[in-house]
C-alpha cells in the first residue's frame, strides 16, 4: 500500500509529504534508542516524540514516515529538518492504540 492511501484510508493530516512511498510495515515506540533499531525501511513510526532527533532517527532508519499520535506538532527546528531531508511526516489526533487499530485493518484489507 502507499502511503498515499494509508493517508486517504486514515484521514491523516501531512505536515510533510516529500513523496509517496510504499509502506512494509509500522512500528509504534518513543524511545529513540530502540527505533533506531526497531524501524524497518519503509515502515510507518508513530511516535508522540516531536523533536530534531525523531527526524534524525527516521532518516537513519529510512522509515516511510513518522505519524504523530494524539495531536503532536513537531518543534519549529524538527519541522525544518524533516523538509531538509525529505523526511515525511504525518499527523492524527488518534491515540497510538487507535492508530494502531486502524493500520492494522488497513493493511488487512490491502492484502485481500
Amino acid at each position: 500500500m502507499t502511503l498515499q492511501t494509508l493517508c486517504e484510508k486514515l484521514g491523516l493530516k501531512k505536515i510533510v509529504f516529500d513523496h509517496d512511498t510504499e509502506v512494509f510495515g509500522v512500528y509504534v515506540g518513543d524511545f529513540l534508542s530502540r527505533a533506531m533499531s526497531k524501524v524497518g525501511a519503509d515502515n510507518v513510526w508513530v511516535t508522540i516524540m516531536a523533536n530534531t532527533n525523531v527526524v534524525a532517527v527516521a532518516s537513519l532508519t529510512d522509515a516511510a514516515c513518522i505519524l504523530l499520535a494524539e495531536g503532536v506538532e513537531l518543534s519549529d527546528d524538527a519541522l525544518c529538518a524533516a523538509r531538509e531531508n525529505g523526511i515525511n511526516v504525518l499527523s492524527s489526533n488518534d491515540s497510538a492504540y487507535d492508530l494502531c487499530v486502524k493500520l492494522s485493518a488497513a493493511f488487512d484489507g490491502s492484502r485481500q
